[in-house]
């Protein structure tokens, strides 16, 4: 492709696909380094107990074994971190318990790190391990959040509760609900999801003792994060002495965000052996240890007028955070929940009580969408209830409901700077052939089948900013992102970017944002990421923020590689650098034929023999910090069609739209296929995924993929995808949005509500699996 047809909006084939379709990337667990050994991580078996006694004599004389370590060992360090902190609605603080490294006395989940076996090998670290004596006093454990505790997890929250938080109005949603026209009420669960990516965590950490550094290889999201936590909060390393590299990560959808402290075992037991200990989950392990997502329990109270318009909206929901506060944990069924009830909606009073419990499951944090699902779940499905037990058609009932004034301001905090929800709405609708539904349903029926249509107009919100507002509301951290455009001498160019990808085609859509911005080829645009070591700072990948937040860096750093280029230019072209442009990769002269080509003036600015040395420094470096002045909000209509057999309760999906407003868009192709990947997660939890612990025992009963059902492909029709000419941004240079959860966030409701509508009831639970459908089908006769 040309560069003077710009890169911007075009559908470049993803340049990393090479190296992952013929299996020469390179992960966590592809490295081994000299000197290398293996540790392996004795679990609990017990969701709830005390260690009276633990015993590794025996495994610490077997073969191999370089080093045994408890959390005795780690009395000394601090717990790992929690980046939010939430306040109770009296204002105090929530309850905070210390997140050991490693089991102190006590476990709290079934999966829960007790010690750390080191030995030259993997096999020889498994079989000591099993020789490792552990003395447990079996406590009740509590799983059931709608049931009262037998007993504390922590002697700090006894009764269990973390925090019971509130954002709205809550008088003013009473008085909505005492006179409203109409009241509809839905009580429902959001089930718990194992992320599942096709990598499984892993690290591998080892100590120089002659230079006192450490060096971290990790399947993480953003290691620059991870370093601070683990320096700062529980080693005690300097930073400086600490490199983080998150080399190709084999999938994140959230679960690798966090501080988990297998890593950090690693990190300070190969000082101890001052050898490298290399760690990689098995997927029992991963089912058992990952961070879980998900996992509410809801009631909410919509009220409409007589004109059906809606006039108060009242949620309460308990959430689960699992044994011990996970990294974002606090943040999730709060400030990434609550602040989008609102949804797409003119509702005037919002009131949402959250709270928030510990259990004796394994912690549960950010997971693909991380609030926003749960958000539009609770949205969507009242509103398609309101709009099913009143008789109106849903799309109708929610265009009367539509904000259509921007920017808007939300009861719960927001403000949305743009939209346009009839347009997604309506071409959702026309993609759907929603007029069509009624000829389908008859023939169904003439199969002895159930049809039935379902909506759901999501909207999120992605890159959380700013960090002043953020910090207001209890982040720990800050939420911008660092940007570096080095330009070597022959006008080549190599990015250094905070963000980190691991399946977003970051490779690919930053480098077109810099080959469009500088007019040179794209293959001339080097993009590295993922390694503390070589970047100059940055905040990682979740939540959408990519391009928002980590393109707009580069973006901020380009123009001040193009205004100090200008400078060089007016030099040698013997003109001010207020009539020079820069235009498709060529320095010119405004009114006159003079123009000098970006790669003269990187050369000139290496090699300074004609340079204005006066007024500046040799070179063509340059970075930028960027921290969004607020969220981005992408919004759309998902209409999903099914086939319900009322015999066996089978769901056939037999249609399903996407239609999204995605701002301005870098590359069609990879965020057709973000949305793609992401309805097909959406829809697993709908149909499929249900991460279940045993009631008494708080055994996991769905540890593998035996009994956790992952979607296959034959669950999944052919999508209708489309990306409306959106809404851009209004506060980033590039105009977009982000693409990668929506189709996690929409897609829930509308197949639930699809399969309500065709057997006629008002819920049923997710997953929607044969089992569950039925039921809800017997006990509607």
């Amino acid at each position: 492709m040309n560069a003077r047809q710009g890169f911007i909006g075009q559908s470049v084939v993803r340049r990393e696909d090479g190296r992952f379709l013929t299996g020469r990337g390179q992960y966590t667990d592809d490295i081994t380094l000299q000197g290398q050994t293996y540790g392996v991580f004795l679990r609990s078996p017990h969701a709830h107990a005390t260690i009276k006694s633990l015993d590794t004599s025996a495994a610490a004389k077997a073969p191999g074994v370089l080093g045994i370590f408890t959390g005795e060992h780690f009395k000394a360090v601090g717990g790992l971190p929690c980046g939010w902190l939430i306040n109770n609605i009296d204002g105090t603080p929530m309850k905070e318990p210390k997140h050991p490294v490693l089991a102190d006395g006590k476990v709290r989940y079934v999966g829960d790190r007790v010690a750390l076996v080191v030995a030259e090998t993997q096999a020889q670290a498994e079989a000591a391990m099993a020789l490792i004596e552990v003395d447990y006093d079996v406590l009740p454990a509590y799983i059931d959040m709608a049931q009262p505790a037998a007993a504390a997890l922590h002697a700090e929250a006894p009764d269990n509760r973390c925090y019971q938080w509130h954002i709205g109005d809550a008088a003013g949603v009473d008085e909505a609900l005492k006179n409203a026209a109409h009241v509809v009420t839905l009580s429902f669960r959001n089930n718990r999801l194992v992320p599942n990516a096709i990598e499984p965590r892993a690290a591998n950490a080892s100590y120089n003792p002659s230079s006192e550094e450490y060096t971290l290889y990790v399947s993480n999201q953003n290691p620059h994060v991870e370093r601070l936590l683990m320096c700062a909060f529980v080693l005690g390393i300097p930073e400086h002495k600490m490199r983080v590299v998150a080399p190709d990560v084999g999938g994140g959808f959230g679960s690798k965000i966090f501080l988990y402290g297998e890593e950090t075992a690693l990190v300070w037991a190969s000082k101890q052996i001052k050898r490298p200990i290399k760690w990689t989950a098995s997927r029992s392990e991963a089912f058992l240890s990952d961070a879980h997502g998900r996992d509410h329990l809801t009631t909410a109270k919509l009220a409409l007028d007589k004109d059906y318009k809606f006039i108060g909206f009242k949620i309460d929901t308990t959430a689960n955070l699992g044994a011990y506060l996970s990294t974002f944990a606090s943040a999730v069924p709060t400030i990434l929940y609550a602040t989008l009830l609102a949804g797409q909606y003119a509702t005037p009073k919002i009131s949402c009580t959250v709270t928030a419990m510990f259990t004796n499951t394994a912690p549960v944090d950010a997971y693909r969408g991380a609030g926003r699902p749960e958000a539009t779940y609770t949205v969507e499905r009242i509103v398609e209830t309101a709009a099913r037990e009143l008789g109106i058609d849903p799309g109708e009932l929610r265009r009367k409901n539509f904000i259509r004034s921007f920017p808007y301001a939300t009861p719960v905090g927001l403000t949305y700077d743009i939209g346009d929800y009839d347009a997604t709405m309506n071409r959702a609708e026309e993609l759907a052939d929603v007029k069509g539904f009624a000829a389908r349903k008859a023939a169904s029926e003439a199969k002895g089948l159930k049809r039935g249509i379902g909506y759901s107009a999501y909207i999120e919100a992605c890159g959380i900013a700013p960090s002043s507002v953020a910090g207001a509301l209890g982040a720990r951290a800050g939420l911008f992102e660092a940007g570096e455009v080095r330009v070597h001498p022959t006008g080549k160019v190599t990015i250094f970017t905070g963000s980190h990808s691991h399946g977003q085609g970051h490779e690919t859509t930053f480098a077109q944002v810099v080959a469009d911005k500088l007019g040179i080829p794209l293959e001339d645009v080097n993009i590295e990421h993922g390694d503390t070591g070589k970047v100059l700072f940055g905040m990682g990948t979740y939540g959408s923020r990519s391009l928002a937040v980590g393109g707009t860096a580069i973006v901020k750093a380009l123009d001040k590689v193009i205004a100090k280029g200008k400078k060089i230019a007016a030099h040698l072209m013997e003109a001010a650098d207020t009539d020079v442009v820069f235009e498709n990769g060529v320095f010119k002269v405004e009114g006159t034929d003079k123009s000098v080509p970006f790669a003269s003036v990187s050369l000139t600015a290496y090699v300074p023999h004609n340079f204005p040395h006066d007024k500046l420094e040799p070179g063509l470096n340059e970075n930028a910090f960027y921290d969004p002045s607020n969220f981005t909000y992408p919004a759309g209509t998902y209409i999903c069609e099914v086939e319900v057999d009322p015999a066996t309760g089978v769901v056939r999906i037999d249609r399903f739209t996407a239609c999204d407003d995605f701002g301005n868009v870098i590359n069609p192709m990879i965020v057709e296929g973000q949305v793609h990947g992401g309805l097909a997660q959406g829809i697993g939890q709908a149909l499929r995924e249900d991460c279940v612990y045993d009631p008494e025992s708080g055994q996991l009963l769905t540890g593998s993929y035996m009994d956790y059902a992952m979607p296959r492909a034959d669950d999944f029709c052919q999508f209708t995808v489309e990306t409306v000419k959106g809404t851009p941004c209004t506060h980033n240079p590039l105009g977009v949005k982000g693409c990668g959860e929506a189709g996690a966030i929409g897609s829930p409701p509308a197949l639930i509500n699809a399969i309500c509508h065709a057997i006629g009831v008002k819920d049923v639970p997710m997953p929607a699996s044969p089992h569950n459908v039925w039921k809800a089908i017997q006990a509607s006769r």
